[in-house]
């Protein structure tokens, strides 16, 4: 597997932990839809959060929210779509991105966009 794989998996994993502190809790990981993949699904407050979670070894290129583009957000929209009908649900939706940050020393920072489209 490529670094950058090995990369996103592992700010995936510190996403998950650090909504769980938030209260978030887990339902499920790397829902795949066709060419669609959404990173994490929780849920909070009787809300079903999707989350695309990016990671970013510094801000030089930009910030986690700005990689998140037209294109990506309609697979994320159409893969939820598929889950919400597979899962019977009917209650409130959202689609957050959660911004996991390396600074040079190692230490680790998170940058969350609640409601961050659709």
């Amino acid at each position: 597997m490529a670094v950058h794989n090995d990369l996103g998996k592992e700010a995936e994993q510190l996403a998950k932990s650090w909504l769980e502190t938030k209260g978030y809790a887990f339902v499920e990981a790397n829902y795949r839809y066709k060419h669609a993949e959404i990173d994490l699904i929780m849920t909070h407050n009787g809300i079903m959060i999707f989350v695309e979670v990016k990671f970013r070894s510094g801000t030089g290129y930009g910030y986690a929210e700005e990689f998140v583009d037209y294109r990506k957000r309609q697979l994320i929209i159409r893969a939820a779509d598929h889950y919400i009908f597979a899962k019977d649900w009917h209650q409130d939706i959202r689609f957050d991105i959660v911004g996991v940050y390396r600074d040079r020393r190692g230490h680790i920072a998170f940058r969350h966009f609640e409601d961050a489209f659709y």
